[in-house]
């Protein structure tokens, strides 16, 4: 019998149907604090769990910066709330918000002929994933401003909003801002 997230969730049955992001989607619930141990060593960060990597994300901003129990605790009363809300695994609804905002293409600079050209290029899977968490955290961070609602409950309207494919979400906005740019620049 595995462990289960949190002690709530249970991580053996949830589907990733983008194969490109499924192999770097690790949901091991034993290690949620690794102390930096893949820092230094090229593409480590994808052996992480994606809920760790999701509080390290978190945690680049002001209040959060260096507190990670703090950045921890967030996000699992954010995923409390997007289990009273939507009735289904908050992992996977974290998986399908994931997968709906998550870029495939985006632009580069070519110089030619003493000019800078924007080509569009398609996204490599690692990176993929990292432009969505941060992006996901960066949402619920600037809604927080100005605003009573908590980081946890802002940091699940984000998911909640990237899970329905919503323009609502910061993640779901920008990821269709980079695509608009890429497909201009084919």
């Amino acid at each position: 019998m595995s462990e289960l997230l949190f002690g709530k969730y249970d991580v053996e049955n949830i589907v990733v149907r983008d194969r490109g992001l499924a192999r770097y989607m690790n949901f091991d619930e034993k290690k949620l604090h690794t102390h930096g141990r893949h820092a230094n060593r090229r593409f480590k960060k994808a052996n992480l769990s994606l809920i760790e990597r999701l509080t390290n994300n978190l945690m680049r901003t002001e209040k959060y910066n260096g507190k990670k129990a703090k950045a921890l605790k967030a996000v699992q009363n954010s995923f409390e709330i997007i289990e009273k809300r939507t009735k289904e695994n908050p992992v996977q609804i974290l998986v399908r918000a994931i997968e709906n905002a998550a870029p495939r293409e985006e632009t580069t600079r070519l110089f030619l002929s003493g000019i800078y050209v924007p080509m569009a290029v398609d996204s490599a899977p690692l990176r993929r994933l990292d432009i969505v968490l941060r992006n996901l955290c960066k949402g619920a961070v600037s809604k927080t401003f100005k605003n009573k609602k908590s980081i946890a409950e802002c940091l699940a309207d984000e998911i909640i909003h990237a899970a329905n494919d919503d323009a609502a979400s910061f993640a779901v906005s920008k990821m269709l801002e980079i695509e608009r740019i890429a497909k201009s620049a084919r």
